[in-house]
């Protein structure tokens, strides 16, 4: 369970990483991916924040979290500019593939030819 604290500071990191994407995504991965921030957890001691991200718009989604991990230094100052009268330190950041929108697509897909197949049973 995370703190009130650890929640605040997830909330005021994730808010201020997509404005930070906004202004520096389309230099670091190109305009095609579209890159959004599903969360943010932040450890017990904030020293570490774990950021989910969502991508879409391209088929290689990991090789965007990979440009995005090569240009660390450059997102994590953006980000330190953003917020640095709210923290004291700012924690270390981790890029994490968050899929879970294409696994619900995938799931839905596989109910609808169920479905369709007649093989959900009776209604």
């Amino acid at each position: 369970m995370e703190s009130k604290r650890q929640l605040q500071v997830g909330e005021l990191l994730k808010r201020n990483f997509g404005l930070v994407l906004q202004q520096e995504g389309t230099y670091i991965y190109g305009a095609e991916p579209l890159v959004t921030v599903t969360n943010v957890k932040v450890s017990p001691d904030f020293s570490i924040a774990k950021i989910y991200l969502s991508v879409y718009n391209t088929e290689n989604k990991q090789a965007v979290i990979l440009e995005m991990e090569e240009a660390y230094t450059r997102l994590k100052q953006a980000l330190t500019h953003r917020v640095k009268k709210h923290l004291r330190k700012m924690p270390d950041i981790a890029f994490y593939l968050d899929d879970t929108l294409d696994e619900m697509y995938r799931l839905n897909e596989l109910f609808n030819r169920l479905h369709a197949d007649n093989q959900m049973g009776e209604e």
